[in-house]
């Protein structure tokens, strides 16, 4: 695990109380990258009244500890992680929004029965919601089985007739925006997985007259994996987007 395997050494050897002024001290912060391996090896290890007061924080980086934090209470049936992680999702930081998709993450790592059933649960929140999800699910790691790779597209597929579904008013607000971009990348992923089902369903959606829809095929059309998946669905699917904009 490299990073991560060091700075859990470092945290074990550290009294409790000085575990805040070293995750404040190695944030990274301000600067263009967190420190991601030092979050994930303060959820492995912390307290769990520790990662609680940390993401109530209003310090992005300790928030986006205990947001990851809160993925492993996740996975240890804590009753009031789904809620919390849920509450997260919609917080104004983006850091803070990227620690709860590592959260569901973690919960895919080690039970991906209960990831599916939390996402059934989400997938029909507010955009911010709905882009934790996407997210949080759209991983390589987690959809090597058919399976999950199928339930992935189902769960893109019912945010992205959500969208079609958006008002204007709803359209011009940030909450939106964040879902339409974080959609404009993670379709790539789920098909990736699943290039057969997952091309057909995005040739679909470019068909569609929606704008905000077909932004987002258009912009998975450019990740290299999907002309690595099937470069001849990628060209079919270009050629109904040129089609559906004339």
């Amino acid at each position: 695990m490299g990073k991560r395997s060091d700075y859990r050494t470092v945290l074990r050897s550290l009294p409790p109380d000085q575990w805040v002024a070293y995750l404040n001290a190695e944030s990274g912060l301000p600067g263009p990258r967190g420190n991601i391996e030092l979050a994930e090896a303060f959820a492995d290890m912390a307290d769990p009244a520790l990662i609680r007061w940390c993401s109530g924080s209003q310090d992005e980086y300790l928030a986006t500890c205990g947001a990851v934090g809160w993925g492993r209470l996740l996975t240890e049936g804590d009753g009031q992680a789904a809620q919390t992680l849920r509450a997260l999702a919609s917080d104004p930081r983006w850091r803070v929004r990227e620690g709860v998709a590592m959260a569901l993450q973690r919960l895919g790592d080690t039970n991906m029965p209960a990831l599916w059933a939390l996402v059934q649960d989400w997938v029909a929140g507010p955009p911010l919601v709905q882009r934790a999800v996407a997210a949080g699910i759209c991983e390589p790691r987690l959809l090597g089985a058919p399976q999950d790779a199928a339930r992935a597209l189902e769960a893109l597929d019912r945010i992205t007739a959500s969208v079609v579904g958006a008002d204007a008013g709803t359209r011009r607000t940030e909450p939106f925006r964040v879902l339409r971009q974080g959609l404009g990348y993670c379709w790539s992923v789920a098909i990736a997985a699943s290039p057969a089902a997952g091309f057909r369903l995005l040739e679909r959606w470019a068909a569609t007259p929606d704008r905000d829809v077909r932004w987002m095929v258009r912009e998975n059309l450019k990740k290299a994996r999907l002309a690595k998946a099937d470069s001849a669905a990628a060209a079919r699917v270009a050629a109904v987007l040129d089609q559906a904009g004339q």
